[in-house]
């Protein structure tokens, strides 16, 4: 079985990718198209949000999906091949 995702990384890599910029959820939604309500839930973990969702922030952000979700893998070593 694989590990659980570490959906608590994926919220603080949310929140730090917004404080960054300095967005609030008001321009965050703005910028993304997003509900600000959605966006506020994704980021205190009532949601875990879809595909679709995390895609339309990557680009909001302008940071390859890759760097976003593999906070998913934080607490654990990610799949494939490692390189030393």
């Amino acid at each position: 079985m694989p590990p659980d995702p570490d959906l608590t990384a994926l919220r603080v890599e949310l929140a730090r990718l917004r404080g960054e910029r300095g967005w609030t959820f008001d321009e965050l939604a703005g910028r993304s198209g997003l509900a600000r309500r959605t966006l506020i839930d994704l980021e205190h973990g009532r949601t875990t949000g879809s595909l679709t969702t995390w895609h339309t922030l990557a680009h909001t952000f302008d940071v390859p999906i890759e760097q976003l979700l593999g906070a998913l893998c934080d607490d654990h070593t990610p799949p494939g091949p490692q390189t030393s």
